[in-house]
């Protein structure tokens, strides 16, 4: 009798080049019904945003978010309020956060887990990597004056760049000693819907010393790291795999996924396959359409293994119509994708 994987045990799996029981759904932070959540993240309490309300704030580095009620209430920096104009300039603009003089890591650690109610023998906790390095400079900056930048002031980008990571480099050290996670997590979207938006050999030069630097505590224990960057983004894979990468999400289909996971095998674990645009196409849309999408996902990714389905669809904040579209995406991946391999 074939004994059922928890969502963590099959998550996990995929981290050693193993073939799942089940195609692993990772929710990317969406609720799921109890027993069933592969991933949840946690933290340090302290070094969240929590200045960051409902319709934006602040962030740690002083940089002003907005957000509305139309987009899930999801912040971007403020347009045309940037903190710096001059590159060259940035340590007289750009200070660290203040930090308590003490912290009590093991305690803080304990409440934070308490408050999390996660179930760590059935999901796999993530540790995040607070710092997004391109989106910080980018949020400094804007994207037209970030992206001049570092063409033509790198030497200036990178000395910003590893300022911030010198101080985050500490916490993420204590957070892994004290949160003990089973997957380290970084961000940095570097890449729009088409194509990156700056070159490999910039990637190479500039982000990818800071990447290394954030990393280094987790490639010292051992731990699987996964990378969310979104967009076309497949120029950057070799690099990811350098890093430690074992899984990158959310895996958009206008990267070349049957290309790559034939080039790479089990050591990059691609967490997507599954894009739709809601705006256009919720009004209209039925449950059957939606549930078959998710199939043809499956069915056209999940073979070899690693892989893992990850989509949903956003939309308004309290949007009904996009919760239930999440319903069924959710009920057909775990369905369709119970015990997949053993098919």
């Amino acid at each position: 009798m074939t004994t059922t994987l928890t969502p963590k045990e099959n998550y996990l799996r995929l981290a050693k080049g193993e073939l799942p029981q089940s195609v692993p759904f990772f929710n990317m932070g969406m609720p799921m019904r109890a027993g069933e959540m592969t991933t949840a993240m946690i933290g340090p309490s302290i070094f969240m945003p929590t200045h960051m309300g409902p319709e934006g704030g602040k962030d740690p580095w002083g940089v002003s978010y907005v957000a509305n009620e139309e987009t899930g209430y999801a912040a971007i920096p403020e347009p045309n309020n940037f903190l710096l104009e001059d590159v060259t300039k940035w340590h007289e603009v750009i200070k660290r956060p203040e930090l308590p003089e003490r912290i009590d890591w093991e305690n803080m650690a304990k409440k934070d887990y308490e408050n999390a109610k996660i179930d760590r023998s059935k999901t796999a906790v993530m540790a995040g990597c607070m710092l997004m390095p391109f989106q910080q400079l980018i949020a400094f900056m804007g994207f037209t004056e970030g992206l001049i930048a570092m063409h033509e002031e790198p030497e200036a980008v990178k000395e910003l760049l590893h300022y911030m990571a010198d101080f985050y480099v500490p916490i993420i050290e204590k957070t892994i000693e004290y949160y003990q996670p089973d997957i380290f997590y970084i961000l940095d979207d570097t890449a729009a819907k088409l194509n990156p938006f700056i070159s490999v050999a910039m990637y190479r030069d500039i982000l990818m010393p800071v990447y290394m630097k954030l990393t280094q505590a987790a490639r010292d224990r051992g731990l699987p790291i996964q990378f969310h960057n979104c967009g076309r983004c497949e120029d950057f894979y070799d690099d990811m795999l350098k890093l430690g990468v074992v899984y990158t999400d959310p895996a958009q289909t206008t990267n070349d996924l049957l290309a790559a996971k034939e080039k790479y095998g089990t050591k990059l674990v691609f967490c997507g396959g599954w894009d739709w645009d809601l705006p256009e196409h919720a009004p209209q849309v039925t449950e059957e359409a939606v549930r078959q999408s998710v199939r043809d996902a499956i069915d056209k990714y999940a073979p070899g293994g690693s892989y893992a389905f990850a989509g949903g669809v956003l939309g308004r904040y309290g949007d009904d119509r996009a919760k239930e579209i999440n319903r069924w995406v959710q009920e057909e991946v775990l369905s369709y994708g119970k015990n997949y391999y053993d098919k």
